[in-house]
């Protein structure tokens, strides 16, 4: 089998290619592509591989874009790290779709999903992409508003576009608005990140979440990671990984 991997972060990519070689050696990884850009080119210029990991958002766009110049006639196991996609079209129009960090037992069910399709030998089972990305571009996903929070005696509510940043400390979630007032939200980060938007939110670390409006400014630092300041600076030093920090320049950029 002749196996291509598309995927922009090289740790995902060399763990991807691990867990592959692993479970079955005898596949042939042709290529490990990181752009939309270079996956067009690559694309057609080359026979089709049996099987593509197709990472969802690459470094210059969304991985569907790469329907729209070439009519893939491969098998896709779809990856992410995001779950705010349209899971069941994902399901019902690809091989499978898996979450990051990728378990093995997760990534050999889906290899034995492939290997029955395979064995059906009839074009027919091609899931239709483009189904697929009219699906996931029309699907309107709505994100919280405004959160409620607990006072002394009452509830007031605290509109989402006025919170610059959340963070968490010692187990507590809190909310910092524009004007500098921190407020306790009854939520862990996970279910914060979960309902915000994100082209206005950015997760920078475990503790932090950042509104693109909140960043003042960031600055190079040591190892390929992002040292961000904010309108409104926290106690502690927010840095961003190597492994996120093109993601947060694009996020910031778009």
């Amino acid at each position: 089998m002749k196996i291509l991997i598309i995927e922009d972060e090289q740790h995902n990519s060399r763990l991807l290619n691990g867990m592959l070689k692993k479970a079955r050696p005898d596949w042939e990884i042709t290529a490990i592509l990181e752009s939309v850009k270079s996956s067009i080119s690559w694309l057609q210029t080359n026979p089709m591989p049996d099987l593509i990991f197709m990472d969802i958002q690459l470094t210059d766009g969304i991985c569907f874009s790469i329907f729209e110049k070439v009519e893939v006639e491969s098998l896709i196991i779809f990856t992410t790290a995001y779950d705010e996609y349209a899971i069941q079209a994902f399901k019902v129009n690809s091989v499978d779709y898996l979450l990051k960090p990728i378990k093995e037992e997760k990534l050999e069910n889906a290899i034995m999903k492939f290997e029955k399709l395979i064995k059906l030998s009839d074009k027919s089972v091609l899931p239709d992409y483009k189904e697929l990305i009219d699906t996931i571009r029309t699907k309107e996903k709505s994100y919280k508003k405004r959160f409620l929070i607990s006072g002394a005696t009452s509830y007031f509510k605290i509109d989402v576009e006025k919170i610059a940043y959340f963070y968490t400390e010692n187990r507590v979630s809190f909310a910092v608005t524009f004007d500098g007032k921190e407020h306790v939200l009854d939520l862990t980060m996970e279910k914060i990140v979960e309902q915000i938007d994100p082209e206005k939110f950015f997760r920078a670390n475990r503790s932090i979440i950042l509104n693109s409006e909140s960043v003042l400014k960031f600055e190079n630092y040591f190892g390929g990671k992002l040292i961000v300041t904010l309108l409104h600076p926290l106690k502690q030093t927010i840095t961003i990984s190597r492994l996120k920090a093109t993601e947060f320049k694009s996020w910031l950029d778009s």
